[in-house]
Formats: C-alpha cells, structure tokens, sequence
C-alpha cells in the first residue's frame, strides 16, 4: 500500500512547518511533563469551579499519587488503572499519577452502563479505578466479575479549598441528589491517598517509548469496544507533530485553552490536556458543557486563545444567549474535530468570532491526529486539511491499491503515532494494520493534487441508493444550511425499489419549519437520489458524550 500523493503534500505545507519532526525527542509522556513542570511551575496548568492547581501544584499531587499506587497498593510497571472521571481537577492528578508510577492509564467512560463498565474493566485486566461518587453505584453493578482490587473514589469538588469542597459536595449530594447511594467495601478516598503518598518516596519509572500509555478503547457505538494499544512513542509523536503545527500561533506559558470535551477522550486528551500542557499553557476544565448557559457565564470570565468541540458544541455555543457577546480579542485556534465541522456552522462561527473553525482529522487509533487545516486559513474549505508532519495518506480501493487524486476511497494512513494494535485482538488487529504500518481507517474521501484531504463518510454510515452511494454527511450539511434547522442526521432506511432510501431525522431551530420546506430545500441542492424519502422531527438526537450524533442507534430504531 503506497500513497500517489505524498510526494505532493509535502511540498504545500505553509512556510515554518516541518515535514519530518523528531518523534525521539522524549522517551515518555513522563519526561514531558517532568519538563513542563520544572519550566512553567508557577503558572496555571488546569483550573476547574474556580480552583486552579499550578504545575508547581501539578508535579506535587501527582508524584504523592504515583507514590501511593506504587507503594501503597504495590502496583507493578505496566499494570492497568482505570479512571472513570468527567473534567475535574481530580483527572489530570490520577492521569500523571498513574503514568510516573509507570503504570497504563485505561480512560473510562463516567456514563456507561454497569454491562459497558464491566466489559471494559475485565477485557483491559485493570487492578485499580479512580471514579467519582456520582458513579460509584454503576461500578459497584459491574464489580464483582472483575480483577480491580482497589476502588479510589472522590467527590466532585474534593480539589477545592475547603469550604468550597464542603459546600459543593453537599450541594451534589444532598441538594441535587446526584449521588445514588452505592456500598463498596474497602474503596479509598482520594484524599485521602494523595495524603498518604505525600510521605512516601516515589521511585520514578523510567517508562520505554515502546511502552503502554494508554489502553484507549474504541468502537463502542459501532459494535464491541476495543482497547487501541498507544504507547509512549505515539503519545509523544502526536504532541511534536501537533506542536510543530501551532509552533508559529502558540506562545509558551501564555495560552489559556478551553476543555469542554471530556478528558476521557483521546481528542481531548491530546489537543488540550498533553499538548497545552507542553507550552506551559492553561487548561480550564468545563465539567458540563451541556449547560450552556453556565458555560458561556464561565467563557465571560476569561481572556481565551483557544478552544477545541465538535460540531454539535459549536453549533450549540452559537445557538446560546450571550455567546455573540463574549470577548474574542485573544482567540488564535477554535478546533473542530470528531465528527464533520458544517460549512453553516464554520461560516457563522468565522462570523461571531472573526475566527475560522480549524477542521482537523483523526481517530483513536492515531493517537488521534493525522490531518489538520494550516492556521492561517480565513474560510471555510470542506477540508480536513493536510496530513500532518511525519505522516502519510493514501487513497485506497477495498484491495489496498493507492486510488488517482480526486477518486473515493478508504483513508490509510501511516505514521509513528499510529496504535500498537488492539489489546488482545489479534486478528481485528490484522483487519487493520499492514505489516508495513498502514491502518485502515474505515472512512471515505478523497485527496487532491496538494495533499488536500476531504471526508466523505464512514464505510459502515454510506447509504447505498439505487446502487449510488450516499454519503449522510452530505445531506446534512445541505439540511444545515436552512436557517430553521438545528441539527440532523442521515440514515438508510429498507426500501422495496432502491435497496435503501434516505431518512433525514431533524431538530428544528424554528417550530414552523415544515416538511415542505425542508424538502423544497433539499431538492434545490441535492440530486434526485440523494433527497430523503422521510423527514421526521424530533426534539433530539441521541449523541455520544463528545456530542457525536449516533446515526447506529438511529439506523437500528428505524428498522
């Protein structure tokens, strides 16, 4: 497998970036963060309800958590801990913990169900968990089947100063009653192991580039989840292909990011957590972005070079009351990843802001990043952009055979941030990584002449019309472009003439949009083909907790 165009991409990157950047730079995540936390120790490295630990702070906590989980609980180097938090200050603390006790970090899901968490917990092997109260009830359901023998729980403004800490969690669990009650016997409090740790010595692991960082699992709204492999190497080389990327925009120990999708998510955790965290930059922690009236409360608080969501987050922050009126002086990158940006929402973001909507590609299995927009765009592409540094895009046919510019295919890409493989999944690991390091991604789209790459859809999302391909993505961005609608999803439906018919299920923004209009609409930009068969209005979508809408579960309810 070979790409026709990477001799070409290299050729178009904007002046001042590398094609090639030295993935060996750092042996470790750990040796990133030791770094950054001798250089910036003053400043602010994350802050969340108002409370801010500095990376002076950061260095501190983590190592007396490392010290507690290798002394504590004789945890040995590789040995899996699971965290099961939402964007609290708590997160970053267990994360750099567990990574200085040379330990692989297994990110989980606050919201799954006790038959999700029980699977993830016994396939990865994980001795350990951190999780917070709220879900302590869920993990004590999935418990019993497991190997975890230690249970560290929190509650949610445990990092607070104390009268707030107090204040907080009462409200949580008295006021607001968003702690069911749950009994584990034996579960630790993690206050209680940062003081424990606190007295204790810390034997820095030296962790190897070939290591397991992460056991970072995937797959879970398409079929069985499986846990991709990243090592240190990958961990390490998304962040010097990322920084190399910002590396003219960027300035050390000056940015301030906001965190509105969760850490758990590979996304989040590169692009906000890992590589703000290199520049000495400030990550704020939004713990419920689905409040959004509270969260642009707390974006009028501060002076903000950046952001990172996906399309659903966008739309909804441009759709909130207030939103128009905040300060964007400082406001240098507004990432959008994911999911597909919409040309409607990049083009009223640039609108609002008077900055573009950064498009950037990725997945799991890279660590996430291989293609992103260069910075200095002004408008809206319909590109994810260029394959980043040290990367290669091929175009490929279902044999693996590199496809002509312009031409359809499946995205292979290649690249030192690319996984190890899926834990214990030897052949779905063969399915989709070559010999010689190419993964099959599963998405559709195109690359033209400069490098320039274009998503079409995912395999399994295509709708197949008449024997034409449908590409739900499409049909959606069309749907956006009408003023009364909010949001849509595409799915095929069973159709006795053409195989499949296309079913457009859509939020309204306006309550007098009807059905005829939508369609009139559609029929004015779409082929015949194309135009749905069924539109139905809902009052939501079902989406992922990042915001994804879940076409699968929609595709399943219409069957």
């Amino acid at each position: 497998m070979a790409s026709k165009g990477e001799k070409y991409w290299l050729a178009s990157y904007p002046p001042g970036i590398p094609g090639v950047v030295d993935v060996d730079a750092f042996a470790s995540l750990n040796e990133v963060l030791s770094q950054s936390c001798k250089r910036f120790a003053p400043l602010p490295a994350f802050s969340n309800f108002g409370a801010t630990l500095t990376y002076a702070d950061l260095n501190r906590l983590s190592g007396a958590f490392a010290a507690f989980l290798q002394n504590g609980l004789r945890l040995n180097k590789g040995a899996r801990v699971a965290i099961m938090l939402p964007n609290v200050l708590q997160y970053p603390v267990a994360l750099f913990g567990a990574l200085r006790a040379g330990l692989t970090v297994v990110n989980v899901n606050p919201l799954y169900t006790a038959r999700e968490l029980e699977y993830q917990l016994i396939d990865s092997g994980a001795q350990t968990i951190i999780v917070l109260e709220n879900f302590a009830r869920t993990l004590q359901q999935a418990l019993p089947r497991t190997a975890v023998k230690t249970v560290i729980t929190t509650e949610l403004g445990d990092m607070l100063s104390t009268m707030k800490r107090l204040l907080v969690n009462l409200v949580v669990k008295r006021v607001k009653k968003l702690v069911p009650d749950w009994n584990i016997n034996g579960a630790i409090d993690f206050r209680a192991c940062l003081e424990r740790g606190s007295g204790m010595n810390l034997d820095e692991i030296r962790s190897e580039a070939d290591d397991i960082a992460f056991l970072q699992y995937t797959g879970g709204t398409t079929g069985v989840a499986k846990g991709a492999m990243l090592t240190h190497r990958n961990m390490v080389a998304n962040l010097q292909q990322a920084t190399a990327w910002m590396s003219r925009d960027l300035k050390e120990g000056e940015e301030t990011v906001i965190t509105p999708l969760p850490l758990y998510h590979i996304f989040s955790l590169t692009a906000n957590c890992l590589t703000f965290m290199k520049y000495g930059g400030h990550n704020v922690l939004i713990t419920n972005p689905r409040d959004l009236a509270g969260f642009v409360r707390e974006l009028k608080k501060l002076q903000f070079s950046a952001i990172t969501g996906v399309n659903t987050l966008y739309n909804s922050l441009l759709n909130t009351s207030g939103f128009p009126d905040l300060d964007f002086g400082r406001l240098k990158i507004a990432l959008g990843g994911g999911t597909a940006v919409q040309r409607a929402v990049a083009e009223r973001w640039k609108a609002i802001t008077g900055r573009p909507l950064i498009e950037a590609y990725g997945l799991t299995e890279c660590a996430p990043a291989a293609c992103i927009n260069p910075l200095s765009i002004e408008a809206y592409t319909g590109s994810v952009g260029l394959p980043i540094p040290s990367t290669e895009v091929s175009i490929c046919d279902s044999d693996g055979k590199a496809l002509p510019f312009g031409t359809v295919g499946e995205i292979c890409v290649r690249g030192p941030q690319v996984m190890k493989g899926y834990w214990n999944l030897p052949e779905a690991t063969a399915e989709v990584l070559s010999e010689d390091g190419w993964l099959r991604t599963g998405d559709l789209g195109t690359m033209d002449e400069r490098g320039y790459v274009r998503i079409t859809d995912r395999k399994k999302d295509m709708i197949l019309v008449s024997g034409f391909n449908v590409y739900p993505t499409e049909i959606e961005d069309v749907a956006a472009m009408l003023p009364g609608v909010l949001e849509s999803a595409a799915i095929g439906i069973p159709d006795d003439k053409s195989g499949e018919a296309v079913k457009l299920l859509v939020v309204r923004r306006d309550p007098n949009v009807s059905a005829e209009d939508l369609l009139r609409h559609l029929r004015q930009n779409l082929t015949g083909y194309k135009v749905p068969k069924t539109i139905e209005f809902r009052s939501e979508l079902p989406k992922s907790p990042i915001g994804k809408i879940l076409r699968r579960e929609l595709r399943e309810a219409a069957r």
